[in-house]
């Protein structure tokens, strides 16, 4: 028997909370979003991978019978094949495939992330083992095959909101461990600024600041570590650090506590909207004037949303452009229609579900 024809579809996230803490140890609230990318194909006899992507008018062909070489510093497509090779997997047959997506693409709401997520499963079924492998699973190849087969700095977020899908909170202290929260949220408008983002030079400046000042305080204070260290005994660490370094940990650390308190609100099947709200709108705060991730664009967009009947919204992801989200669970197309107004564009959306295998059919 061998597997003929395959849909599978991956989400893109928000990070609801903890945005340049994964890469820390530090616990991060994701949401899987109804945006979504969909690879669609079937196996051939020819021993190659034919991709096709209109939405970037791109074609591609992929050997499938050895090792790759990589094309460039992104060429996720073919490191997930080398991925899944080193767990076993070959292919004795090629495949025919398309690639759709609605995520926006470079904006923050892991596009990249979806795709790889969507592509590792695509491959792993497509396989001669057809491995049955758990969200999990694919998960870690995905973050694997886009992080660490080129040495970039992103963390597992990302990968393991497409994957699982639903509402995580992610404690990443020991590993990764996701557990998964059911609150009813209702909609969300997501915005898009059109702002071109740079995800691994900034998410490089944002880590290796913190981790540097992190290590400095290892070394001179006794038993700290960021997910442990009381914020309210910052005073004590003066005489070690200038203001600006002061100023970075206050807030790293206030984004930590601010995503505790929304891990217990989220806790319930019916949180408090308005606690919700007023909680991202703490932490876009410290994204703003902290970490100065986001845009004056952004800035706009958000303050419309809000103005427009929004009860929070934050900028999306490692910044510096991109996306931005707000929480709208009434008259969400009215928040939506002031964010196209300051020259963003807009979708409502909603929490979705992971990775999906759509059909399968066997001959």
């Amino acid at each position: 028997m061998s597997l003929s024809r395959l849909v599978v579809s991956s989400p893109g996230r928000v990070c609801l909370f903890g945005e340049h803490q994964d890469y820390l140890g530090l616990p991060v609230i994701a949401s899987a979003i109804s945006l979504r990318i969909r690879i669609e194909g079937q196996s051939v006899r020819s021993g190659v991978a034919r991709i096709a992507l209109p939405d970037i008018g791109q074609e591609l062909s992929i050997a499938l019978d050895a090792p790759l070489t990589y094309q460039g510093s992104r060429d996720y497509l073919r490191s997930a094949v080398n991925v899944l090779r080193r767990t076993g997997c070959t292919w004795s047959q090629g495949v025919e495939c398309t690639v759709r997506g609605e995520i926006p693409i470079n904006a923050g709401t892991s596009s990249s992330s979806a795709l790889v997520v969507a592509w590792t499963q695509f491959l792993a079924r497509m396989s001669d083992q057809r491995p049955s492998l758990t969200r999990e699973q694919v998960a870690h190849l995905a973050w694997q095959a886009e992080v660490e087969e080129f040495h970039e700095p992103g963390g597992k977020m990302d990968h393991y909101s497409s994957a699982l899908g639903g509402v995580l909170h992610l404690d990443f202290s020991n590993g990764v461990k996701p557990t998964a929260l059911h609150p009813s949220l209702g909609a969300f408008v997501l915005g898009n600024s059109h702002e071109p983002k740079d995800t691994t030079r900034i998410l490089a400046e944002v880590k290796d600041r913190v981790m540097a000042l992190a290590l400095q305080l290892r070394d001179r204070v006794e038993g700290f570590h960021l997910s442990t260290f009381d914020r309210k005994h910052l005073v004590h660490l003066r005489p070690f650090l200038d203001s600006t370094s002061m100023l970075l940990l206050d807030g790293t650390l206030r984004n930590r506590d601010l995503t505790i308190e929304a891990r217990r609100l989220l806790g319930s099947a019916h949180p408090d909207g308005v606690v919700f709200g007023k909680l991202m709108d703490e932490h876009q705060v410290v994204l703003r004037d902290v970490l100065h991730i986001s845009t004056p664009k952004i800035d706009r967009m958000i303050e419309a949303a809000r103005k427009s009947g929004a009860v929070g919204a934050k900028i999306n992801g490692s910044g510096g452009g991109g996306c931005m989200f707000a929480y709208a669970p009434e008259n969400p197309e009215r928040v939506a229609a002031a964010v196209w107004e300051v020259g963003g564009t807009a979708w409502v959306v909603h929490v979705d579900r992971g990775v999906t295998i759509d059909e399968e059919r066997v001959t």
